[in-house]
């Protein structure tokens, strides 16, 4: 029998010990090479793009000799006005990537021997990156099947001690309010898309931005659906009787992200606040969709679109309580 891809040594094109054994200036070389890879990590200026850039060796900057602005490796990124070494930003990559139900910011903390608060906040810019992937994405299409689904998270309620106090926790008036709808949206063999909603009716308009009108659609007997007929080539499928009906449909697919979500909350984070519950969904629908990839790969991937993207709106002086970047 083949050996499955996640245990070959193919699946682990980077180690931990590989990346803690860089010095400073190595790490900082490997990163100034995924962010400017036409230039071999020759550095190029964020402000105006000139090539033509100094050093200054004891302070680790540049200059650009166009408009005589100074900049760093991560000047314009996610990691901007960062305080860690590359070298920990880096190695936080690895274990974030390599954590395949995820990793609590808690673990992160005691492995890099920071502040909890510093490990949380540099675990939601990867999750940031991580969804930056899916920003404008369309599924489907001609000949293309995409399944939906939709699972409830948060808003747990506590039984009563006795069972004669006890109520049905199914029903709205006896709930918290703060439990939130995760949809998926599911290519098979392609990409998956997340959106939190209040229920899964409030997911249609999402549905219909994101999935080509050329595409079949799977979704199990949730009335929520039937409003996709008019758009869609639609198939049911009855969880009651059956995984999957005898035309093909099933939402195996989505189950699968939708276990991996589980696993991560109840096995990792034990408690997910509905506020942040998109960035924790996009996560793992990204490593759903990257599962197939090497750990390497994995890496490359975050820090690149970490690289490219600007300093992080909703993270930036988040624990200073300071202003937002613009």
């Amino acid at each position: 029998m083949a050996q499955h891809f996640l245990l070959s040594a193919a699946a682990r094109s980077i180690s931990l010990r590989q990346v803690a054994r860089m010095t400073e200036e190595e790490a900082r070389m490997a990163f100034r090479k995924i962010r400017w890879p036409s230039t071999d990590g020759a550095p190029v200026c964020p402000h105006c793009g000139c090539w033509t850039c100094y050093e200054y060796s004891t302070r680790n900057i540049f200059k650009c000799k166009a408009c005589r602005k100074q900049f760093s490796e991560t000047s314009g990124t996610l990691f901007a006005s960062r305080k860690l070494p590359i070298r920990e930003y880096l190695v936080a990559i690895v274990l974030f990537v390599n954590a395949v139900k995820g990793i609590s910011a808690l673990q992160l903390c005691r492995d890099l021997a920071v502040q909890y608060k510093t490990a949380y906040v540099m675990a939601m810019k990867f999750r940031e990156a991580m969804g930056a992937e899916m920003k404008g994405v369309v599924v489907g299409g001609e000949g293309r099947v995409v399944e939906v689904d939709g699972a409830y998270f948060g808003g747990y309620v506590k039984p009563e001690n006795k069972k004669e106090d006890r109520k049905d926790r199914r029903l709205s008036e006896n709930q918290t309010g703060k439990r939130a709808c995760v949809v998926t949206v599911r290519e098979r063999d392609g990409r998956t898309l997340v959106t939190v909603c209040p229920s899964e009716e409030a997911a249609a308009a999402f549905i219909r931005s994101r999935v080509d009108a050329a595409t079949e659609v799977h979704a199990d007997e949730s009335s929520a659906y039937n409003a996709l007929h008019a758009r869609f080539a639609m198939k049911r499928v009855n969880h009651s009787v059956e995984y999957k009906a005898e035309d093909g449909a099933c939402t195996n697919g989505a189950e699968s992200f939708f276990s991996r979500l589980r696993r991560a909350e109840l096995g990792q984070h034990h408690r997910i606040s509905g506020k942040y519950l998109l960035s924790y969904s996009r996560e793992m629908a990204w490593r759903e969709d990257h599962r197939r990839d090497s750990n390497g790969v994995q890496f490359r991937a975050i820090v690149a679109k970490a690289a490219a993207l600007a300093s992080s709106v909703d993270w930036s002086g988040y624990w200073q309580r300071s202003k937002k970047a613009a």
